[in-house]
Order: structure tokens, then C-alpha cells, then sequence
């Protein structure tokens, strides 16, 4: 049996553009793709504390060092620029890779850099 269990997540990032116009998933700065071990084309919840929001689409990767948070195609609808945001990863695992799994969770600062990555 798998479960899904929280992998990882980049905790509070602002919202810094949405693209209406755009195919889809959300751009991710790759320094904060990479701290919080999401891969392009992952899977991943994107929770807005601004107005309650939750949806689901695939991450895609950003400038490096660009702070880049950017909403595209249908879930542009979902948020405004400035918006405070959870990206949140989940990865299938049995019981025994979930109880030994130490999740990842990532704290960028006001302008969404990268400022430290202690455990979730």
C-alpha cells in the first residue's frame, strides 16, 4: 500500500506576477525549486492564505535568483500579485518510507530569496 505523505514546501512566498495567458502551472524561482526539492513538471498545491485558495497544477522553472512567483493560465484567476502563497509537494510512499521521510520546508524572505531551510 502507498500513502501520500507532505514532501516538501516553500512556505510563504509572494505572489510577483499571474499570467492569465500563459498555458499553465506556476514559475518558480529554480533556487527555491531546488531547496525544497520540487522537480519542473512536479505535482504541486498551491494554498493562498490571502483569500483561502487551493488548486493544484505542475511547477516550471524560473530565474534563477529572480524571487519569480508567478500564477499562469487559469489559476492567474486564483490570485493577485502580492498575494501570500504555500507551495506544498506530496510524494507516493508505504508506511515505513512515510515514518522515516523528513520533509523539507523552505522559508524565503519578503522578497522570496532564500534564507533558510530547517527541517518541517
Amino acid at each position: 500500500m502507498l500513502i501520500e505523505v507532505f514532501k516538501s514546501k516553500i512556505h510563504r512566498v509572494r505572489v510577483t506576477q499571474a499570467d492569465l495567458n500563459y498555458i499553465g502551472s506556476i514559475t518558480i524561482d529554480e533556487e527555491l525549486l531546488e531547496a525544497a526539492n520540487i522537480l519542473e513538471g512536479e505535482k504541486v498545491q498551491i494554498v493562498n492564505n490571502n483569500n483561502g485558495a487551493r488548486l493544484e497544477t505542475y511547477a516550471i522553472r524560473g530565474e534563477r535568483g529572480s524571487g519569480v512567483i508567478c500564477l499562469n493560465g487559469a489559476a492567474a484567476r486564483m490570485v493577485q500579485v502580492g498575494d501570500i502563497v504555500i507551495i506544498i509537494s506530496y510524494a507516493l510512499m508505504t508506511p515505513d518510507e512515510a515514518r522515516a521521510h523528513k520533509p523539507i520546508a523552505v522559508f524565503p524572505d519578503e522578497n522570496n530569496r532564500l534564507v533558510r531551510t530547517p527541517g518541517a
